[in-house]
């Protein structure tokens, strides 16, 4: 499918020791390693291209505008947005939601509606709405999950009251991998005119996003997901919602013209834009998703399932490990727990070997609850990581074994 030694050697930190051993960094779902074309992106602007964007008419202001908004073509292409003006710079995933909590379903509100979420979500998408339902006297309603890590949907239709007013859900669970079903809940949504926004933070580095053939409303990610640096993030929207909506917040770049008695915001997606933006969080961004482009999504996401299929197989023939989340179909993530070893010291001797996992309940309390467990140990493949590495998991989690008895 690709060159995975060459693909290795495009990322600089893959070359380290951790306790004098290599590194086989397997925490990809709390964040990606970077690639040299993300890395070179970002030394390139600050060397030869900064400047503040959009109002200067001087040369370097024009050529970092030019980066910035190409980074928004990129992003464009790259979820196949009908719309360059659909893409929102945020600060990431949770902003995101933010956003549209607070510009998009705030003023929709009256008491007694509802917000529909699901049991599997982080908690950047449950707290947002969460705060709204208080503040406005609303209600939170949940889609349950099942046993073994899927959304209970048949549940969806008697939960698709006409007092909801957002269906919120996350496309691919980061704690578990399950990948939902989302066409069907949009569809089921959307024939009661709710609008739907995809929590994007997982799946738009492992599967093809199309947000014109998903049909959802809003779509959220964040560029430390996808091989690019932190801080920056997107939430796409359709048109009509945007042009609907009041700015999130308040300053420079997001006006046209501002006098004592009114101000006149500026054309999307800039009204939504407030401050001196990450320009180079953007373009390195755009830097990662050309380089994922370059490899395609379709052969990261093959390679992908085979070394999840791999390692999956490989988990199982260990004695006393149980694997949380077995639904079938699954992102590259791995959840487990050990009998007798707290995760915390599953993960701190499985550091000491060299390997990179999280411990914790991943920001998804709810999840833990669901399957009566303080947390799990998280293991997260990427492109870059190899059966091998896997191989060295497994040896490390038997050395847990072996040292906790």
């Amino acid at each position: 499918m690709f060159d995975i030694k060459k693909v290795r050697s495009d990322f600089p930190i893959l070359e380290t020791e951790v306790h004098g051993k290599p590194l086989i960094y397997a925490d990809n779902a709390a964040s990606t390693q970077k690639p040299k074309a993300v890395i070179d992106s970002i030394s390139e602007l600050y060397s030869s291209s900064y400047a503040n964007i959009h109002r200067g008419v001087h040369h370097l202001s024009q050529k970092s505008t030019a980066l910035y908004e190409g980074a928004r073509s990129t992003v464009q292409k790259f979820i196949n947005a009908e719309k360059v003006e659909e893409i929102v710079f945020v600060r990431g995933t949770t902003e995101g939601v933010n956003l549209v909590a607070t510009s998009f379903l705030d003023p929709l509100l009256r008491e007694d509606d509802e917000i529909l979420i699901s049991e599997m979500e982080h908690h950047s998408n449950i707290i947002p709405w969460q705060m709204l339902a208080n503040r406005k006297k609303v209600k939170l309603k949940i889609i349950p999950l099942l046993e073994n890590g899927e959304l209970d949907l048949s549940q969806l239709p008697a939960l698709l009251t006409d007092r909801v007013k957002m269906v919120a859900v996350t496309h691919m669970s980061n704690s578990l991998g399950t990948i939902n079903d989302v066409s069907s809940i949009i569809d089921q949504a959307h024939a009661k005119n709710i609008p739907v926004l995809l929590d994007g933070a997982q799946s738009i580095a492992h599967l093809p996003i199309n947000v014109q053939a998903l049909d959802c409303d809003f779509f959220v990610f964040s560029g430390h997901k996808i091989y690019g640096p932190t801080g920056i993030g997107v939430l796409y929207a359709k048109e009509k919602h945007l042009l609907a909506m009041d700015p999130y917040q308040g300053g420079g770049d997001m006006i046209l013209s501002v006098s004592f008695d009114r101000t006149e915001y500026n054309d999307i997606p800039y009204k939504f834009e407030a401050g001196t933006p990450n320009i180079a969080g953007a373009i390195g961004m755009a830097a990662g998703l050309d380089y994922i482009s370059d490899l395609t999504i379709e052969a990261i996401d093959a390679y992908e399932q085979e070394l999840l299929e791999y390692a999956t197989q490989k988990f199982l023939e260990i004695d006393g490990l149980r694997i949380i989340g077995s639904a079938p179909r699954k992102g590259s993530i791995i959840s487990f727990v050990l009998d007798g070893v707290h995760p915390h010291d599953v993960g701190t001797i499985m550091d000491m070997e060299g390997v990179a996992v999280r411990t914790g309940h991943h920001c998804t309390q709810p999840v833990m609850d669901c399957y009566n467990i303080p947390a799990t140990t998280r293991v997260s493949l990427s492109f870059y990581n190899t059966e091998e590495e896997v191989d060295g998991i497994v040896s490390a989690i038997r050395k847990v074994k072996e040292l906790m008895g």
